[in-house]
C-alpha cells in the first residue's frame, strides 16, 4: 500500500571525505538568508561551486553499444574542466529535438563500477518515453580520468561533471536533442549530486527527480557513513573541525542552507523499509521545502527498499509525467534555461 503525501522539494548532500585547507584558513560564513557572507568562499563550499563557471566541452558520440527497436545506446565522452569524462546516452530512434534527461546514480565502489552502470531500468524506460538520455560515470569511474583523492572536495567533483555534461552537449548543438529542456533523476548518492548541483547552479535545470536521496545535510551523511572510516574521518576534522566547532564551515556544504534560493521543481520518492538511506531525511526536506514555498511532491511507497520493487511502475509513471509537466512544452520559463 502507497501513502502520498502532499507537495515537496528535496536535498541530498553527500558528505565524504576531507580537505584542501587547514583548520587555519577556514573562513568565517552564515547562511544564505542571514548576512552578507564573506565575499571570498571556502574553497571546499557550495558557494565556491556556485561561482565557478561550466566548463564542459568535447563531446563525442562513441560506438554503439546496442540498438533495438526504440533507441540506440551510444558510449560517450566529453570534457569537465581538465578532465576527460565517460558516460552513455541513449538516444530515441526518431527525428527529434528530444529533451534531455541526466541521470545520477549511487554510490558503487569505483574499483567495480563500469561504463554506464547504476539505474540501467531509468534509462531504457525514460529513453522510451521520449527523452534523450545521459548517464556520466563521473570522475574516477569507469573511462573517466582520475582525480587524486576526491573525496577531499566532498565528491562536488561528481556535481561539477554532471554541470559541464550539459554545457558539453549545449556547445556540441546535436540536432536530436534540445538541450534548453533539462531534467536530472538522482538516486541515493545522485541525488546528493543533484542537490549540489541545484544548490550551487539554481537556474540550470528546469526539473528535478529524487530517488531515496542521502541527506541535505552534511552533517547527517557524516554520522552514518563517514564515521565508519576513521582515517577520512580525521582527514575531515583535521581540515574543517567538526560539525560543532565549526558550523559555517558545516552550513556551506549543506543544500539545506541554500533552499530559499532554489528554482527547480522536484519529486521525491522514498520506501518506508530503506535500509540506506531514512525517510526521516526525506520527511524533514519535505516540511523544509514547503516552508520555503518550494514546487515540490513527496512520495512514500509502504515495504519497499531503497531501490524500489513492486512500487517501481508507480514511481515511473509519476517520474514520467512530471518531467513531462516541466521539459515536453515548447517553451520553458527563462530561469531555468
Amino acid at each position: 500500500m502507497q501513502k502520498k503525501l502532499p507537495l515537496v522539494v528535496a536535498f541530498s548532500v553527500l558528505l565524504w571525505a576531507a580537505a584542501a585547507c587547514t583548520p587555519a584558513q577556514r573562513l568565517s560564513w552564515v547562511p544564505a538568508n542571514g548576512p552578507a557572507a564573506s565575499p571570498t568562499p571556502h574553497p571546499v563550499s557550495l558557494p565556491s561551486l556556485r561561482a565557478k563557471p561550466l566548463d564542459g566541452g568535447d563531446f563525442k558520440l562513441g560506438k554503439v553499444l546496442s540498438a533495438n527497436e526504440a533507441y540506440t545506446r551510444y558510449s560517450i565522452t566529453y570534457r569537465s574542466g581538465e578532465l576527460k569524462i565517460s558516460g552513455i546516452m541513449n538516444v530515441p530512434n526518431g527525428k527529434g529535438p528530444y529533451p534531455l534527461l541526466l541521470l545520477n546514480h549511487g554510490y558503487i565502489d569505483p574499483a567495480v563500477y563500469t561504463n554506464g552502470r547504476g539505474l540501467k531500468r531509468e534509462q531504457d524506460y525514460l529513453v522510451r518515453e521520449g527523452y534523450v538520455v545521459l548517464h556520466s560515470d563521473y570522475r574516477n569511474h569507469a573511462g573517466s580520468d582520475r582525480e587524486p583523492d576526491p573525496e577531499q572536495r566532498f565528491r562536488m567533483g561528481y556535481a561539477e561533471d554532471v554541470m559541464n555534461a550539459i554545457a558539453a552537449v549545449r556547445a556540441a548543438n546535436l540536432s536530436f536533442v534540445d538541450a534548453t529542456r533539462v531534467g536530472m533523476l538522482g538516486h541515493s548518492m545522485g541525488g546528493g549530486v543533484t542537490l549540489q548541483l541545484m544548490a550551487a547552479k539554481p537556474d540550470l535545470i528546469a526539473a528535478a527527480v529524487l530517488f531515496a536521496p542521502v541527506s541535505g545535510d552534511v552533517r547527517d551523511n557524516f554520522e552514518r557513513w563517514t564515521k565508519q572510516r576513521p582515517s577520512t574521518t580525521e582527514k575531515i576534522i583535521a581540515a574543517y573541525g567538526r560539525p560543532e566547532d565549526n558550523p559555517a564551515f558545516w552550513d556551506h556544504m549543506s543544500p539545506l542552507t541554500y533552499v530559499n534560493e532554489f528554482l527547480t521543481p522536484v519529486q521525491i520518492h522514498h520506501g518506508t523499509d530503506d535500509d540506506d538511506v531514512p525517510l526521516e531525511w526525506s520527511d524533514r526536506l519535505y516540511t523544509r521545502l514547503q516552508a520555503a514555498g518550494k514546487e515540490s511532491q513527496f512520495f512514500v511507497y509502504r515495504g519497499e527498499p531503497h531501490e524500489f520493487i513492486n512500487a517501481w511502475p508507480a514511481v515511473m509513471r509519476r517520474t514520467t509525467q512530471f518531467f513531462d509537466t516541466h521539459l515536453q512544452l515548447p517553451t520553458i520559463p527563462s530561469a531555468a534555461r
